[in-house]
């Protein structure tokens, strides 16, 4: 059991309350509750995790149980146009370790640049310099060959090596015939080919649930309440201070006040949700749902999500297929993802910079034609009549997928509340291939054709590896292959790499977009921050959850430094 409800009837006051318990709120929730004399509520949406979905295996599964709020888009104009209503899914953890209980496990914290841009743009403190002792600090690697500069083992987040496939070494060596260099993309250079690390230990998933708040369950300082859903932040008018929260459990209303913080780690959909619903954001927006404004910030209106185009299916000779049975059976050995087998990193004509990436290319062994192709279809949300037109041939036929991900959008989304009901999911407006210059399309082309590059060298030749070149239905008045041809097949099938952030931006205050400063504090409002994705100023060139989970270490030390 992780909570004790009695508790909470009986304890009106807290030092901290940190909302949401996902990869940055349990690190914070571990960090501040090694002081012994402050107490910290943690407050999660969700419940604990189980058996089921700590299997690796089971990840392609996890969209369709209650661990996942279920959120969709809004309806496209450029993308998702093969996806039921035109609508992307973007599945978030609704558990106590958050999108960490559900996420591929992919440990990839993103290039030295990205948070050297991230410090110039008026944030002191996140260069990489500033940050890279936050990542060694939660890291517990169990590593071949780690390079000790970059990984250190004693940290409470295992990550492990995992399973590499023939054809994913074969997918290594094609991009050495290329160029590119079998690389760790956690240290100073990232372009090149790589081998997946995973958060996993002993073979199952190891969410920051698992990593800093299963160890620490028992001290008394630190309560953790499962399935406390919030509403509201409790902010006086007059001092724009926070001071408390308000949440229904077991269908009560509950008011539970901070002496010192209010700490916001709902993630990159729930936090600015949260922040309207409590009257922080964009004023007219508000006030045209009744909701009385406090504080006027652009919450919720910058939004970047990296964009992969999942159409890419290769055949081969060889059977890649996932034994799904024998995941449970046995965790010895080196555990195998069930969505990326391997990843790559190009640098195409968008940077001067030829060390920064702007493409990441994964190797996909659950795909369309595999046996277990119709799990895709439904997590990506693919529609049934697109589905049997281009891919139900494939049902028996041994294939895997190579998809390009688009790292810097340039098209910027924005999200708005549907109500002032907390329980109304927010309006997601991703605004996919809107970009003036039409860049991100080019560069989404410019990683097609270096997948079409690595199909041809002698690596994959052994494999027999052949792109399927059936034409995207709704292309087919294109010529295949041409630069016309693909930029219709990306509206069609391109869809969320499920990395959004910046929904609540981190900038200098003269920076009209900025919700929080460079210490994670809400612009206007008194002992309030915010710990999560939300923050990030600029698309990373990685994966989210081991930037979130740094940040998390950050904002311990950043509170631990103002109360100490």
């Amino acid at each position: 059991m992780f909570f004790v409800q009695t508790l909470i009837f009986t304890t009106k006051e807290y030092d901290f309350i940190i909302i949401g318990s996902g990869s940055a709120g349990s690190v914070v929730a571990n960090r501040l509750s090694e002081i012994s004399h402050w107490r910290v509520l943690l407050l999660e949406a969700g419940r604990p995790e189980t058996a089921f979905s700590k299997t690796p295996m089971m990840t392609p599964f996890l969209p369709f149980t209650d661990f996942n709020w279920g959120y969709v888009t809004e309806p496209t104009k450029k993308a998702c146009l093969g996806l039921r209503n035109k609508r992307c899914p973007w599945p978030r953890g609704k558990a106590l370790g958050g999108t960490s209980a559900i996420n591929a496990m992919i440990y990839a914290r993103g290039n030295p640049e990205d948070y050297n841009r991230w410090a110039n743009l008026g944030n002191p403190g996140w260069s990489y310099e500033d940050v890279l002792p936050y990542f060694l600090k939660s890291e517990d690697a169990n590593l071949t060959n780690a390079d000790p500069k970059y990984h250190k083992s004693g940290g409470y987040l295992r990550v492990s090596n995992t399973e590499i496939s023939d054809l994913a070494m074969a997918f290594i060596d094609a991009g050495n015939e290329l160029g590119y260099k079998k690389i760790d993309s956690n240290t100073l250079e990232q372009i090149g080919m790589a081998e997946i690390y995973a958060t996993i230990k002993d073979g199952y998933r190891f969410s920051t649930a698992s990593a800093f708040l299963e160890p620490v369950k028992s001290r008394d300082n630190l309560i953790i309440v499962t399935e406390a859903r919030v509403g509201k932040i409790l902010i006086d008018p007059v001092t724009l201070e926070a001071y408390g929260v308000e949440y229904i459990l077991n269908d009560r209303k509950f008011t539970t006040t901070a002496r010192k913080e209010v700490i916001l780690s709902a993630g990159v959909l729930n936090s600015p949700q949260l922040l309207m619903l409590s009257g922080i954001g964009p004023e007219r927006h508000l006030r045209e749902l009744g909701i009385k404004p406090i504080q006027n910030l652009p919450v919720g209106q910058t939004l970047y999500d990296h964009l992969v185009y999942v159409g890419i299916i290769m055949t081969t000779n060889t059977s890649h297929d996932l034994d799904i049975a024998k995941s449970f059976q046995s965790n010895e050995g080196l555990p195998r993802l069930p969505l990326v087998d391997a990843i790559g990193y190009i640098a195409t004509n968008k940077y001067e910079d030829k060390n920064y990436p702007d493409i990441e290319i994964y190797v996909v062994p659950l795909t369309f034609g595999s046996h277990q192709g119709g799990a895709l279809k439904n997590v990506l949300g693919v529609t049934e009549d697109l589905y049997q037109k281009m891919y139900s041939e494939l049902k028996h036929t041994n294939t895997i997928g190579i998809f390009p991900k688009l790292l810097h959008p340039s098209s910027v989304g924005q999200m708005r509340l549907k109500s002032s009901n907390p329980y109304d999911y927010p309006l997601f407006h991703p605004n996919y291939y809107s970009d003036p210059g039409n860049l991100d399309k080019r560069t989404l082309i410019d990683g097609i054709r270096f997948v079409e590059k690595m199909s041809k060298t002698k690596a994959f030749k052994k494999f027999n590896l052949q792109i399927y070149s059936k034409p995207v239905v709704g292309c087919e008045k294109f010529k295949y292959d041409s630069d016309e041809y693909w930029s219709c097949a990306l509206e069609i099938l391109s869809t969320s790499g499920l990395h959004q952030m910046s929904t609540c931006k981190m900038g200098p205050s003269h920076d009209h977009m900025a919700v929080v400063d460079n210490e994670l504090k809400v612009y206007g409002i008194k002992k309030l921050r915010i710990a999560d994705g939300s923050v990030i100023p600029i698309p990373l060139s990685g994966h989210l959850n081991a930037p979130t989970i740094m940040i998390g270490e950050k904002a311990a030390d950043l509170i631990k430094e103002d109360w100490k």
